[in-house]
């Protein structure tokens, strides 16, 4: 498969000179990179997935607030744990 890729100039020198470095060729460098980063799992996708569910998450915590009414005895969170541990 051939891919053609359209960077600056600075950067093609940048990652070629890494590459020599490493003593490999550009091709095998990018390949390389491209694997590793695959393997990690570390792509944006899944870290815009994981804020996504996050914030959803948030978003129910927040719409559960709402609709809980205070204790009318004036219990805090701290008194209900309290009294569980009884």
């Amino acid at each position: 498969m051939t891919v053609r890729l359209d960077w600056p100039p600075d950067v093609v020198a940048r990652l070629t000179q890494e590459a020599e470095r490493r003593g490999m060729s550009l091709d095998a460098y990018l390949l390389e990179s491209v694997l590793r980063q695959n393997s990690n799992g570390g792509s944006a996708t899944d870290a815009d997935a994981e804020r996504g569910r996050r914030e959803q998450a948030a978003a129910r915590i927040l719409d559960i607030q709402k609709r809980v009414k205070p204790d009318p005895e004036g219990w805090t969170s701290s008194d209900y744990i309290r009294h569980g541990r009884r």
